[in-house]
């Protein structure tokens, strides 16, 4: 057979008998619903006004049932927020004084957008921690690891024992509260997140954050934020984020140390984002050159010859 010929017969067995089909690519970001008119979003939580109340309900309908996640904005702190039916709801600790509530959904005929603003009567939150996931159907877990209560010295305070606050111990001795992903009455259910940390007195010393990553089925890797406000609405507020690609199933990051002073004061450092901090009296060398140590609740560290998830 000459080569015209042969060539001529593959390209009509290609379609004759088409490859399958390629695998969508992997769902992330900012999901598209697919209705062709924009969308509009109907918020019935919250109503707006005052509240004395210490959570924030957001809840409400986006008209496209497509749509899942939806957008929510608190205070320009941005979480993926789950769709059921068209259905979202979520309760968020409030910050003290302004909380400016927006919700955002998009489909392939627009935007739709509804904003509400409730002013909160509550003392301020001086830890509060924010963990969420760009990917669908992966688990990003938080794990906080507090200093004693209780520990002679602060600038050793978190070295030699701590408090492990995750989705399994929600609550520490000194008032930590870990709060978990409810959505639709589920309370494990994979997703965008958001995984909640508060302290409403955090003991002096240092704290770790921790991200530990768990993919699913065709997931091979996401996108983790970790959005951090100390002492919000004070004058003394710190706001900082630090978002991290997670690659390796089982693998576990450290997102951030905090340190609590005396006097409503911290300090907070990035390990994945900033240097090796130079201030060796605000950053002891144990906490900066800090190697991870498997306790008994901790999550196991992932082996180097797993296999590799296939594209």
């Amino acid at each position: 057979m000459n080569p015209g010929a042969l060539q001529g017969l593959v390209i009509g067995l290609v379609l004759a008998f088409p490859l399958s089909d390629a695998p969508e690519p992997r769902q992330s970001g900012k999901v598209i619903g697919t209705g062709a008119a924009a969308p509009t979003i109907a918020l019935t939580a919250p109503t707006g006004g005052w509240t004395v109340d210490r959570m924030v309900l957001v809840a409400g309908t986006v008209s496209d049932p497509t749509i899942n996640p939806v957008t929510v904005s608190i205070n320009g702190d941005r979480y993926l927020l789950k769709t059921v039916n068209g259905a979202f709801q979520r309760k968020f600790p409030a910050s003290s004084g302004k909380n400016a509530v927006v919700v955002q959904g998009t489909n392939k005929g627009g935007t739709g957008r509804a904003e509400r603003t409730v002013y909160a009567q509550v003392p301020s939150v001086p830890v509060f921690l924010v963990l969420t996931s760009d990917t669908d159907g992966v688990y990003t877990d938080l794990h906080v690891y507090e200093p004693p209560p209780d520990a002679p010295d602060p600038e050793t305070a978190g070295r030699d024992a701590t408090q492990h606050v995750f989705w399994a111990r929600t609550s520490s001795p000194s008032g930590g509260t870990f709060y978990l992903n409810e959505q639709g009455g589920d309370f494990d259910s994979p997703g965008y997140g958001p995984y909640l940390y508060t302290h409403a007195s955090p003991p002096l010393g240092f704290t770790r954050v921790d991200v530990n990553y768990w993919p699913s089925g065709d997931k091979a890797q996401t996108v983790a934020t970790l959005n951090i406000v100390l002492f919000g609405g004070t004058s003394n507020e710190i706001r900082r984020r630090v978002k991290l690609p997670l690659i390796k199933p089982g693998e576990t990051q450290t997102l951030a140390w905090i340190k609590i002073e005396k006097g409503r004061r911290a300090h907070v450092w990035l390990p994945t984002l900033e240097k090796k901090p130079a201030d060796t009296k605000t950053w002891p060398a144990w906490v900066t050159e800090f190697k991870r140590k498997a306790g008994p609740d901790d999550p196991p560290e992932p082996s180097d010859d797993a296999p590799e998830e296939s594209n």
